[in-house]
């Protein structure tokens, strides 16, 4: 059977888990299946000249992406996790690999990055929540870096910019809300305020919507118009409330006319596999055809955070488009014409070299944060910090499975504390640690317990997340055999929806108290 573009069918089924939600039974063997890659994790590539979202798993919200000839490149907001921004590169669109962190120094959460290229010049704009927030920007002549120190642009309390030049070679940053800023020509700083020029297409009063807050302006010059690709609904709340609409003008400073299809994407209904789904860009693929990514979460699955989804576009006579991915359950056909690279990165590590960015991320990292750290005969050295996971910025992953496992083997000194993790803030997380007699027990963001240990200061520890469901082993030599430990958890509601931030639930380390823990042979595989 031939695949074509157009393989997108509706679908209204979505996982067994619906985070409280009520669903329609599922089929057994309805869903289609992912391909398995580094560490068994999940990939797009079916193999088959299909791919299957999501683009990139776990989360990578607020996709910003770069066509540079023939090649792609890809950084998304990366909130309190330093080094930040990580940058990843493709030649057909599907399958990405990390280049590295373009960000190293903390200055705030960042929220929506802007990635462009502009007379041979590489630009990250970053709009970060700080005090004040802003937006900052940074530089480099090669995609790799290395990036500059970030500026600071001066504009407070706007979001979301999204580069654009005029039809007189004029920069611009278009913010949220219908605003647009004037840029110098070396892009570094601003020439003016922030001046209004749309107001976005709004949505029925009876559709269920977080509010109306647009957002993530994305402009592409395309046939002789410039077309303005925003997000309105709210990032996250109903389901049904985050959408993609789009307007077009002859100039950036408008008259803009609305999309006749608005809105272009959304969620209408609680049974399909992608929530909220917005944030959208468009790029052309190796072979002409035309391309979205855009984010959402997985229907069942908030505490993935907001992943990346790629969807087909389709121009039509009169310069408009439309997505055809429909409520992309289903695989589609790949882009042609480019070049598959090996996908993702192994989250295993048996700690040979310290991977800060493309693997492991502090959380909200102190200046100083990184000389705690720090690898030596295959093992971790990570220096205490704090005296619980959430005053001591843990280490952390990103693992994009619906279940997973980890173990790694720790040793501490003493005084110390540690142990493993599923953090999703320092306020709320999920974990098991230990001193030289007891274990600590972690849930909720507080301790829970500190039961007698009968290793003193070295184990081996496994933590298994089976789709929210939450169980921990103990081994005392080196996992040859295993002890079940006497506390389960349930996680589903560690998510954004009940906290904010706009995070997820991630896999990590810690050490607390005194001294210096070591961690050797650290072993993830999804489920």
């Amino acid at each position: 059977m031939k695949v074509t573009r157009r393989t997108a069918l509706r679908s209204t089924l979505g996982p067994a888990f619906a985070a409280g939600l009520p669903l329609p039974a599922l089929s057994a063997g309805a869903a289609p299946e992912w391909k398995r890659g580094l560490d068994n994790q999940r990939k797009a590539d079916l193999g088959d000249g299909r791919f299957l979202n999501p683009l990139m798993a776990g989360d990578h919200p607020d996709p910003s992406i770069l066509k540079d000839g023939r090649d792609y490149y890809m950084t998304f907001s990366t909130f309190d996790s330093y080094p930040g921004l990580i940058l990843w590169h493709s030649r057909d669109l599907v399958n990405w690999q990390p280049i590295g962190p373009a960000l190293s120094r903390n200055i705030g959460s960042v929220w929506a990055p802007e990635l462009c290229k502009h007379k041979g010049r590489f630009y990250l704009y970053i709009p970060v929540k700080a005090s004040p927030n802003t937006i900052h920007v940074i530089w480099a002549d090669r995609i790799e870096g290395p990036w500059s120190e970030p500026v600071d642009l001066k504009l407070p309390n706007h979001i979301d910019p999204g580069h654009a030049v005029d039809e007189k070679g004029k920069r611009w940053l278009f913010l949220s809300g219908g605003d647009r800023v004037p840029l110098s020509d070396d892009g570094l700083s601003r020439t003016g305020e922030p001046e209004h020029v749309y107001d976005p297409w709004r949505y029925p009063d009876d559709w269920d919507v977080e509010g109306f807050s647009p957002e993530g302006p994305k402009v592409l010059r395309h046939g002789g118009y410039y077309y303005l690709i925003t997000a309105v609904g709210g990032t996250a709340g109903p389901p049904t409330g985050h959408m993609v609409i789009a307007a077009r003008s002859k100039s950036l400073a408008g008259p803009w006319e609305d999309h006749p299809g608005n809105p272009i994407v959304r969620t209408t209904s609680l049974a399909e596999k992608w929530w909220s789904r917005g944030h959208a860009t468009l790029v052309e693929g190796p072979d002409g055809s035309w391309w979205s990514v855009y984010h959402g979460f997985e229907n069942g699955y908030w505490t993935l955070g907001r992943q990346t989804l790629l969807d087909p576009v389709e121009w039509s006579a009169d310069g408009w488009f439309r997505m055809t991915g429909g409520d992309l359950s289903q695989p589609i056909a790949s882009p042609g014409g480019g070049q598959a690279l090996p996908h993702g990165i192994a989250l295993s590590d048996d700690f040979a070299t310290l991977e800060l960015g493309t693997r492991w991320n502090f959380f909200k990292p102190a200046p100083d944060e990184r000389s705690r750290v720090r690898v030596a005969d295959n093992a971790l050295l990570l220096d205490a910090s704090g005296m619980a996971p959430g005053s001591g910025a843990p280490l952390l992953l990103v693992a994009g499975d619906q279940a997973y496992r980890f173990e790694c083997d720790i040793e501490i000194e003493e005084g110390g504390v540690a142990g493993l993790l599923l953090f999703y803030d320092e306020k709320l997380y999920c974990g098991l640690g230990f001193d030289e007699t007891r274990f600590v027990t972690h849930q909720y963001g507080i301790e829970r317990g500190r039961p007698a240990s009968p290793y003193g200061r070295r184990l081996r520890m496994r933590v298994t997340n089976n789709r929210h469901i939450v169980s921990y082993h103990t081994s005392g030599d080196g996992g040859a055999t295993w002890r079940r430990f006497d506390r389960g958890m349930e996680v589903s509601g560690y998510h954004h929806n009940v906290r904010g931030g706009f995070l997820m639930l991630r896999p990590g380390l810690y050490s607390a108290g005194r001294g210096t823990a070591r961690f050797r042979d650290f072993r993830f595989r999804a489920l």
